[in-house]
């Protein structure tokens, strides 16, 4: 009972972050004059000053990292922040979102097929059922080679966010992941933007600026993060992986409760599908239990050794 409880709500924390992520397309509109990197490195310092100060108040201790440890964190947080955030925005220069959201709705698949052990074929049924949904509802959109891509490359950066993230997650835990992630992610950030924008890459945000940038430096960034890394260990990359069909689910909810649009029939028998195929695919998914880490060098949430 205990683990079907675990299971059910590991599952419904990474239905909760794959759901926030695809909210931020409401909030674009908000942010689209501010300068691009820029507003990410802003994002993302505000989002680890949060997990900082969270991590400051619940006790935790950061640890000194070993070598592979820290090689894991910049890999991470270079491939699955910084550079899946810089491919996304050339993809969208060069294509409509369609297209990318259509090659990111690949994700679940990719994810089930590296997820280190054989799939089970409910997995991967159920990963074929929510790439159907994701595209359906995304749909292709206009693009070319190169929005092609660089939509490619955000899949794959995509896929590293998780699978970088599985061997540290036993021993770091959730909150000290994203928090070294996204501190990593601010001078990187920052260098890009310089180099592409010069001074101009940050300036004082308005007022509907400010309201966007802290929504996704709070809800996207930090609540999504938490919850996904708190998940993938237990669920197993197959299964988490099911769930990043709800990005464009959580967009077409989203800007129909703001209303910004109205779901087409094809948004709706999406997002149907979407639900579908993660019904399918959890059930047929059984995570591997998570590497625990060598005795004595356990951190719990608490922060003790």
């Amino acid at each position: 009972m205990r683990q079907s409880t675990g299971r059910s709500g590991a599952a419904g924390m990474a239905a909760g972050a794959m759901f926030l992520v695809g909210t931020l397309t409401a909030v674009s509109g908000l942010i689209g004059d501010y300068p691009v990197y820029g507003g990410q490195a802003v994002r993302y310092l505000a989002a680890a000053t949060v997990l900082l100060l969270v991590a400051r108040l619940t006790g935790l201790r950061f640890p000194r990292l070993t070598v592979r440890e820290a090689s894991l964190l910049a890999a991470l947080s270079l491939t699955g922040v910084v550079l899946f955030n810089v491919s996304v925005i050339e993809a969208t220069r060069h294509a409509g979102p369609g297209l990318v959201g259509t090659v990111l709705g690949a994700a679940p698949l990719v994810l089930a097929l590296l997820s280190g052990r054989r799939p089970d074929p409910r997995t991967l049924a159920g990963a074929a059922v929510v790439v159907a949904g994701a595209v359906l509802a995304t749909g292709l959109g206009t693009g070319n080679l190169p929005g092609l891509l660089w939509s490619l490359a955000a899949l794959a950066f995509e896929v590293c966010y998780s699978l970088l993230a599985l061997p540290l997650l036993p021993r770091l835990g959730a909150v000290r992941v994203a928090a070294y992630a996204t501190v990593i992610a601010v001078p990187i950030l920052t260098v890009i933007g310089l180099t592409a924008d010069g001074t101009a890459f940050l300036r004082v945000p308005t007022t509907e600026e400010t309201l966007g940038l802290g929504y996704l430096a709070l809800v996207v960034t930090t609540v999504a993060f938490y919850l996904w890394y708190t998940a993938l260990p237990r669920l197993g990359p197959g299964v988490a992986g099911l769930f990043a069909g709800l990005i464009p689910v959580g967009a077409i909810v989203t800007g129909m409760v703001l209303g910004l649009a109205i779901p087409s029939p094809a948004d709706l028998l999406g997002a149907g599908l979407v639900i579908a195929g993660i019904a399918i695919g959890v059930r047929g998914g059984r995570p591997r239990p998570a590497r625990r880490a060598p005795r004595g060098r356990e951190l719990s949430e608490s922060g003790t050794l």
